[in-house]
């Protein structure tokens, strides 16, 4: 995007332009305010972003889009998306061979699987089901406020037992929280059960990227600028990386948790979680149905052919096969994941070509249990902070806190104190 030229002091600028930029900026310029939206990138979306490789629609990481977050009804046109919908549920890989895991009034037809003994006690039928009612039905905000802990500490006090938190929710939740002790947040956990309890996982059709590329087209025209890294933040504004210098009244910074941290020193932001996802292409598709597969023995964080979802994600026929896996993957990992998704899909994977590989340092930050869901997007007079890393890690975190970012500066601006 080409570059304009600054004439005067802007209110605001903000710095970054993922989803918590966009949705601080879209909201700011709501209001009013005279708004500069400045993206080191060359596109925006921060972590959400999707390439085309070697005619394949990848994104950076595996990712899924949730119908059910609140920001995401507030500011999304989800036809435009042409979402294509995950089979509801999970198939969990176990020594018995695949068991399904699901919800059982979203596919009635799918009751068997859910029959005590498949993969789950009777017991712990009984328990899952309190549990998935009570976090469906309750009202967010009281799961926000309820007792914090543990991932590992809600499954205990609902009841559910030690093997099928081993067998399900330890394999299924560590391509959740991109951790696998189960240490994260409890009220967290209440809050993303209960969104996939409410809600459907999908992918747009153009990939993750559509999502932040939707909410940089609602922008005023000259505000968005790309390629366009800042320096600092300084007492005047910020200075780009260039050593040209922006005025502004009020600067927030809504990159990730390591940037932020450099351009506000002294700011405290949690560890991220890296992650690594491979993407295979196979002249068939191991497995014609779209839906999660995770495995019980942990040799990886999920799997998934992304063609049985969304077709054209391939332009030459063959299936796109996405698997996961916790931190950095080397060649030698790559060739072992390869060799496991042949176990678990029950199918040769020698023939399968590795047409991408990429690692994301930061893919979410880290939330162990106790741990605030929101924190203040105020740092200093007219210097503010949002993000994922400021609220949950999601894409309905990042959105939330920017909106109360936007918020905060407006009410700071109003009474004089920005």
């Amino acid at each position: 995007m080409a570059r304009t030229k600054d004439s005067g002091p802007y209110d605001v600028v903000v710095v970054g332009a993922g989803a918590a930029g966009l949705a601080c900026a879209g909201d700011l310029c709501a209001a009013g305010l005279r708004v500069l939206l400045v993206e080191a990138g060359d596109e925006v979306g921060g972590r959400m972003r999707t390439d085309r490789v070697a005619g394949f629609t990848v994104d950076r990481g595996f990712q899924v889009f949730n119908t059910a977050y609140p920001q995401v009804k507030r500011r999304m046109e989800l036809k435009a998306l042409r979402l294509r919908p995950f089979t509801p549920g999970v198939l969990v890989h176990t020594e018995d061979g695949l068991r399904r895991f699901t919800d059982p009034s979203r596919r009635p037809r799918r009751i068997r699987d859910m029959l005590p003994g498949r993969l789950a006690s009777g017991r712990d039928l009984l328990a899952l089901s309190a549990l998935s009612a009570r976090d469906a039905l309750a009202p967010a905000s009281v799961l926000r406020h309820g007792a914090d802990g543990t991932t590992r500490d809600a499954l205990a006090a609902a009841g559910v037992s030690p093997r099928l938190v081993e067998t399900f929710f330890r394999p299924f939740l560590s391509g959740v929280f991109l951790e696998d002790r189960l240490e994260t947040s409890a009220r967290f956990f209440h809050l993303v059960w209960r969104s996939m309890l409410r809600g459907t996982l999908c992918l747009p059709a153009g990939g993750i990227g559509a999502v932040p590329a939707q909410l940089a087209s609602r922008l005023p025209p000259r505000v968005l600028r790309t390629a366009t890294p800042v320096s600092a933040v300084t007492p005047g504004g910020v200075t780009l990386a260039d050593g040209r210098e922006v005025p502004s009244r009020t600067v927030v910074v809504a990159t990730g948790q390591r940037a932020a941290a450099e351009l506000l020193p002294g700011l405290r932001v949690p560890d991220g979680r890296t992650v690594t996802t491979l993407y295979h292409a196979a002249a068939r598709p191991p497995l014609e149905e779209p839906v999660l597969v995770v495995d019980s023995r942990r040799r990886f964080l999920n799997t998934c052919v992304l063609t049985a979802v969304q077709p054209g994600f391939s332009t030459d026929g063959r299936a796109l096969v996405s698997t996961s896996v916790l931190g950095s993957a080397g060649a030698a990992d790559a060739a072992a994941v390869q060799r496991d998704l042949g176990d678990v899909y029950g199918v040769d994977t020698s023939g399968w070509e590795l047409v991408h590989h990429v690692t994301v340092a930061d893919a979410l930050p880290a939330m162990p249990g106790p741990t605030p869901l929101a924190r203040t997007a105020r740092w200093a007079p007219g210097r503010y902070t949002c993000g994922d890393h400021r609220a949950t890690a999601s894409l309905q975190g990042a959105l939330a806190s920017g909106a109360r970012a936007a918020r905060t500066v407006l009410d700071d601006l109003r009474s004089g104190t920005a």
